[in-house]
This record gives C-alpha cells, structure tokens and sequence, in this order.
C-alpha cells in the first residue's frame, strides 16, 4: 500500500527474474499497467501482460485506481487529472525515475495519455488497449457508458441477474461496481474533465499501440487517434468485443511483443514469451489498421 496524492493506493511491483545485463537495463523502461474504470481491477493485467513483460526483463508496476480494488475510495476526485496526479504521485513514491512504457486497458490508456502529455520526456512507449487519448469523441463515449452501468446496476435484483447469467465473481464486481458509483462523483466527474489541449497531446512523440477488438465501437476511433498521433501502429482483432484483453491474452502477448521489437528498438531477448509459443516479429506498419 503507498501514500501517493493524498490517497492509499494498493501497487504491486514485479521485478524481472533473470535482471538484463547492465548495457541492457538502461535501455529497458519500467512497464507501468493501468488498468480501466468502474468493474476492472489491476488483476487484468497481471493475468494477462504483467508476467511475461518481467519475464522479458522489464520492471513492472501494477496498482488500483482510486475508488477500485484495494485502493482508497474518496467520495471525490474523479476527474482524469486527479488519475494522472495519482500516477505521478505513485511513481515518485516508488522511486522510478527512468523511462516508462505505459500500458493502459479502456480508461487506463486514457490516463496513460494524459500522463505522456504533461511528461512526454518520461515515456518511451504507449499501449492502449480498446482506448483512445483524451479527446472529446471519446470522452462522450465514456460520459454514455458510465450513465447506463450507473442506471442499470442499482436496479433492484439487476446483480442477481448478472450473477445468473456471469456467475458468482461477475455478480461480485457488479455490485463493487454497483458501489463506487453510488459512493463517489465518478459518474459524473469523469466525463466533464478538463481535456489536455491538442497540441499537448498531438506533440507525444513515442511510439503508440492501439489493439481493438472487431466487435467493439471502439476501433471507429482509430482514424482520429492517426490524426492526432501519426506514428500509432493500430491492430484490429476481428470478432472480439471490449474485453479482448482478457478474452484474447495470447494475441494480445504477440502484439505487443511484435511491436516492441519492431517499433520501439526495445531488446526482447530470453525468456521472453517467444519461449511460451508466442512468436516475437516485426511486421506491421505504423500507420494503418492491420486486421488480424
């Protein structure tokens, strides 16, 4: 548990088990994975990319959101800016100074962002899974999934029914849902917060990965995120919806990696998770949707 921006935040660090060679580990950024809003928790990404990522001799970070998990639930503080301070803050308590690649599920690439706008210095690498950066197509998408789920869930007998359908553990997160957003102003602070300007955002010059899944709305937005950031190299994996991240881990592990090696001239050497049948290739161009 760390004391960062004022809140409790619960963070896991993962240090690689194999340390890379001294010339490689000034090269090799710390992995921060952020994880998105309301039912998602940072156990996404540690079942999913966190492991294999120290594997390849990344440091790792991993934490709860405000208002998620483990971590401290204000009954305020919801708007980006106050995830992106938290960031800030978490990564100065833990002493990492070095270069970062941030990995960000929904809202979580969101936050990683607004992050890379304020220090675009610090980050080395952004993969966004089923996100987008902070602009406004995207965050009236946000402000009309949050007012559904906050409709919907607090809805008497809508949890058991969830429960039916999903099980036991999808009943458990929708009424953890169910909670934060009857709790806190995140319903309605996140949706109206201060955007970074354009020119903040569009002078984020590292390498991007945006994945989407086929069956998601959200890879209508890719052409405006290659607008605004030229160099992002964006995947489309076809018939998978929102939760590609934890429905599609493998291909997830393969994209990533593939970009890694190809776009951001990051070392990926043994142990990486080409010993796990993932193959780790170059490949894809920068700037075009690559279907696959």
């Amino acid at each position: 548990m760390v004391r960062a921006n004022g809140i409790t935040l619960h963070a896991q660090r993962l240090d690689p088990p194999h340390p890379p060679p001294a010339d490689r580990s000034a090269s090799m950024p710390t992995a921060v994975l952020i994880h998105g809003m309301a039912s998602d928790t940072m156990a996404s990404w540690y079942f999913t990319l966190a492991e294999p990522l120290a594997t390849a001799g990344f440091p790792v970070v991993l934490y709860d959101l405000r208002g998620h998990g483990r971590s401290d639930r204000p009954a305020t503080g919801y708007a980006l800016a106050d995830f992106v301070d938290d960031l800030a803050g978490l990564l100065t308590e833990l002493d990492v100074t070095g270069p970062l690649l941030l990995c960000g599920n929904s809202f979580g690439g969101t936050i990683a962002f607004g992050y890379a706008a304020r220090h675009p210095d610090r980050v080395a690498g952004i993969v966004a899974v089923e996100s987008a950066p902070p602009i406004p197509e995207w965050m009236a998408r946000v402000k009309v999934r949050l007012a559904r789920v906050a409709d919907r869930l607090p809805r008497e007998g809508t949890v058991a029914e969830i429960g039916v359908r999903r099980g036991r553990l999808a009943a458990r997160r929708a009424d953890e849902t169910r909670q934060m957003l009857t709790t806190t102003t995140l319903a309605e602070e996140l949706p109206t917060s201060a955007l970074p300007p354009a020119d903040r955002l569009a002078a984020v010059g590292c390498p991007v990965l945006c994945l989407y899944g086929g069956r998601s709305a959200v890879h209508e937005l890719a052409p405006n995120v290659r607008r605004l950031l030229p160099q992002t190299r964006s995947v489309v994996l076809p018939d998978e919806k929102h939760t590609v991240l934890i429905d599609q881990p493998e291909q997830v592990r393969r994209h990533v990696f593939d970009w890694l090696a190809a776009e951001c001239a990051l070392p990926v050497g043994a142990g990486t998770p080409a010993e796990r049948g993932v193959t780790v290739a170059g490949g894809l161009t920068v700037d075009h949707t690559t279907t696959s």
